[in-house]
């Protein structure tokens, strides 16, 4: 839960940032029955700190019911919203407010709330922004709840996650990764990937630096895909994964696929 809420932050922080709104704040949705506002950005009271706002009411309410965007240019007038949280809301003088859901395998897991305190309708480039925002936090909740749920099995297996089901998670998050727009999100996937690869300390004396599509392209073989595959994977042609394969052979100074792979684990780049 609290890397839900560290995810939240990070999310809410990027909003307030590129969208360039004054206050930004939200809240993971719980049982999808009602919002609990938890973090909030910009904010001079604590009067929006933990309310819980409940489907189909106010805004956020709105949101979280529909699973779609929503802004009103102001909130005290908005004739298209309930009015429970008005107090709250009014406290703050914010006047434009926008909500976008976070939605994962089409459930809301959280929204996001961005506000000003004029009565200025958003842009489409704003609302645009905040709906990136949303989608990217929902890839990173997506992701985290596959580490979970892989974890999961191995306990109920009665072991811990095995040496393969890490190399696999890693494999699959390096490429998600590279999907990924937002540069402060893909370096928080990746350092997940860091960590799975244990603590990076080399063994020997001089430090080898690989490329992360290197690693990328190495995280695939070491599963056993051959180029195509791993191509087919990455988004890459052919050629490409031979390219890399080769500057990180020449970097390792290794002469086969399966010696480049042993030296990255031996070095802690790969699990």
């Amino acid at each position: 839960m609290l890397e839900q809420v560290d995810a939240l932050q990070q999310a809410l922080s990027i909003l307030q940032r590129s969208a360039g709104v004054q206050v930004a704040f939200g809240g993971m949705v719980g049982d999808r029955r009602h919002i609990r506002m938890s973090q909030l950005r910009g904010t001079r009271t604590n009067a929006l700190h933990g309310l819980a706002v409940n489907a189909g009411a106010g805004l956020g309410g709105k949101v979280l019911s529909l699973a779609r965007p929503a802004a009103v240019g102001d909130y005290a007038t908005a004739t298209d919203i309930t009015h429970e949280y008005d107090r709250p809301v009014l406290a703050e003088s914010l006047r434009s407010v926008l909500a976008v859901p976070v939605v994962v395998n089409s459930v809301v897991r959280a929204v996001l709330y961005g506000a000003i305190r004029e009565p200025l309708a958003f842009g489409d480039r704003v609302l645009l922004v905040a709906m990136r925002v949303g989608g990217e936090l929902a890839t990173e909740l997506a992701v985290r709840d596959e580490v979970t749920r892989r974890l999961a099995l191995a306990e109920r297996a009665g072991a811990a996650p095995g040496q393969e089901d890490l190399r696999e998670a890693n494999a699959e998050l390096r490429a998600i990764a590279q999907e990924v727009a937002e540069p402060e999100l893909r370096e928080r996937l990746l350092s997940v990937c860091a960590r799975l690869s244990g603590d990076g300390r080399s063994a020997t004396p001089f430090p080898v630096r690989l490329s992360p599509r290197e690693l990328d392209v190495l995280a695939w073989v070491g599963l056993g895909c051959g180029n195509a595959e791993i191509a087919r994977r990455l988004g890459l042609l052919p050629e490409t994964v031979k390219s890399y394969l080769r500057g990180a052979m020449r970097k390792l100074g290794t002469h086969n696929r399966h010696e480049t792979v042993v030296a990255a684990r031996r070095l802690g780049l790969l699990p």
